[in-house]
């Protein structure tokens, strides 16, 4: 499973590095995000491509764990 922190990085950035993610690893991959617009993004991406997902809030941050 691969783990990406996008955290400080502000869009397109964490959409763009969780596209890569999925290229070298389809199955599983977790995102750490550390703002609402971010999740938001990430999660209107995953949902386009046809990922569960669940996330949880950590402190300030959410993990995003995505699962086809």
């Amino acid at each position: 499973m691969d783990k990406i922190d996008t955290r400080g990085m502000s869009c397109p950035q964490p959409v763009l590095m969780t596209k890569n993610g999925i290229a070298s690893n389809p199955k599983n991959i977790d995102i750490l995000v550390d703002n609402n617009t971010a999740k938001n993004n990430v999660v209107r991406f995953l949902k386009n491509a046809g990922y569960a997902f669940e996330i949880e809030e950590i402190n300030e941050d959410y993990l995003i764990c995505a699962r086809k």
